[in-house]
């Protein structure tokens, strides 16, 4: 037997606003949560080392380029201030490790001065950069 009576239109609807509310709180989560790498800002072609050993993390870049420039944050740096750069980021970041990429054809003069200010900026733990072989 069928039912005589007025059938009800249900339109069955499904709230998304506790959805994308999620998703917005998650987007937030994971970009507050992520670590970015800073980079020095060029590409430099290191030398081999079949010593090398992976660093986990490493938040103060520096390169020396085969044209002895000395480049951070993605700029050029003048040798003389490269310590108080050094000092600054690691104020910003004291966990942070230092990683000194300097290209196979720089001076390797160029590259302690790099080194000798990164001493001074009283950071021991660096750390120079290889391939592996």
């Amino acid at each position: 037997m069928r039912k005589h009576g007025s059938r009800e239109n249900d339109d069955a609807e499904i709230d998304m606003t506790p959805m994308l509310d999620i998703v917005f709180i998650m987007l937030i989560f994971f970009i507050v949560t992520s670590s970015f790498l800073k980079e020095a800002g060029i590409e430099i072609n290191r030398p081999d080392a079949s010593t090398s050993v992976k660093a986990d993390k490493a938040n103060i870049m520096i390169a020396v380029t085969d044209k002895n420039e000395v480049w951070m944050e993605k700029r050029r740096v003048d040798i003389r201030a490269v310590r108080a750069n050094v000092e600054r980021l690691r104020a910003e970041n004291p966990e942070g490790s230092v990683v000194i990429q300097a290209d196979v054809d720089s001076k390797s003069g160029v590259v302690m001065e790099v080194v000798d200010a990164v001493r001074k900026a009283n950071v021991t733990d660096y750390i120079v950069a290889t391939k592996e072989k």
